[in-house]
């Protein structure tokens, strides 16, 4: 059978490339285009677009590229006519392939979307053209199931996260190898995950690092974004007790004693790693009047939200500043603290269905088009 991915980012590359070994091993006959990246390229396929060439974020950026974003959904639809196939498989990034969908549904291809967007945060009205555009939709995060088909009325399959394949799936390495590689000295170590843009890496790594003098029986050290330069970063690392990494954050979290993170998807992958973390976040007070107003939801973290109380601290706007961060910091190296907060870990990965999301997921794409 014929499949077309479309992955524009990152992690749609890392989870597209564990779902595309697993169509392989489903159908030994599987013949796969994509949009993605190196992983998905280095699993198998015919790579057409790098997802390096469609990363534009913000308003500005978007405006300024519209001419290369129309272009490249144009260059889109001309390669699936071309290509025919028999289903095209969706990777989250809402905006481009939810255009393609609309336009796949009208040409009667089927439709599947992995990942779907977060519309129960936002943009709720894009539920109209969900159920119109797309005939099958696998959902990763356990309360999606009952916004889809309680709130909405379209039947959905949850099939677990699959950053738990991702995880279980990587390149080990032992923890004196990974100290010895990057300089790292024996002391515990505290991770810190800043983000990935350049604003929100800027702002959070300096309130994060403010309370470096504080805890000097630990050393620091931020997870470098792969979009990002050490030359951006090294203005920060004014300490000898601040380290750096760079595209090494599994490696970086499975060494760790604690973090703190900015959020999004990294919170969850900290609680993976069992690395007992606090959630910072702090935006430009416009930003945040809008998103509050925008956004309803009672908690940033995907940890809370999925677990519905607050397992780990949230220091937004305000209440994230040094004071504050030094306070929850060491509360989460106490070690009755920590005891609690680990078995709240262990709850989440149950309830985010444990290890098979790619494979269960091919099963579900492969049964429906034979």
């Amino acid at each position: 059978m014929k499949y077309y991915i479309i992955a524009g980012e990152a992690s749609g590359d890392l989870h597209g490339s564990n779902l595309m070994k697993e169509l392989y091993k489903k159908d030994t006959k599987a013949d796969i285009r994509f949009w993605g990246g190196d992983l998905m390229q280095h699993v198998g396929g015919t790579l057409v677009k790098h997802y390096r060439e469609l990363a534009f974020m913000g308003f500005a950026e978007v405006i300024l590229n519209l001419k290369t974003i129309f272009n490249n959904i144009k260059i889109c639809k001309l390669d699936i006519e071309k290509f025919n196939p028999d289903v095209i498989i969706f990777i989250d990034y809402p905006g481009f392939n939810m255009r393609i969908a609309k336009w796949a549904k009208a040409k009667g291809i089927k439709t599947h979307y992995y990942i779907s967007p977060q519309i129960w945060a936002w943009k709720e009205s894009r539920i109209a053209a969900i159920k119109r555009d797309f005939d099958k939709l696998y959902v990763i995060l356990p309360f999606e199931k009952d916004f889809y088909e309680k709130k909405h009325h379209f039947d959905v399959e949850f099939v677990g996260h699959p950053l738990i394949d991702a995880i279980h799936n990587r390149n080990k390495i032992d923890g004196e190898q990974f100290r010895t590689q990057n300089s790292l000295d024996e002391r515990p170590i505290i991770a810190i995950l800043p983000g990935s843009r350049k604003q929100e890496i800027s702002k959070m790594l300096t309130l994060m690092l403010s309370v470096v003098g504080d805890f000097n029986e630990y050393q620091f050290v931020i997870a470098g974004a792969p979009s990002q330069e050490y030359e951006f970063y090294k203005p920060f690392i004014k300490s000898k007790n601040i380290k750096f990494v760079t595209n090494k954050t599994y490696d970086l979290l499975s060494n760790s004693h604690a973090a703190l993170v900015t959020s999004g998807t990294a919170t969850i992958e900290t609680a993976l790693f069992k690395v007992p973390e606090v959630v910072c976040y702090k935006g430009s007070w416009v930003s945040y009047q809008i998103a509050k107003r925008i956004i309803t939801l009672k908690y940033i973290s995907l940890v809370n939200l999925i677990m519905e109380e607050e397992v780990v601290t949230e220091l937004i706007q305000n209440q994230c500043n040094p004071k504050r961060i030094k306070v929850e910091l060491n509360k989460i190296l106490d070690d009755k603290n920590r005891k609690i907060l680990l078995e709240k870990y262990n709850l989440l990965e149950k309830k985010l269905g444990g290890i098979g999301a790619s494979e269960k997921t091919a099963t579900l794409i492969v049964e429906d088009i034979l």
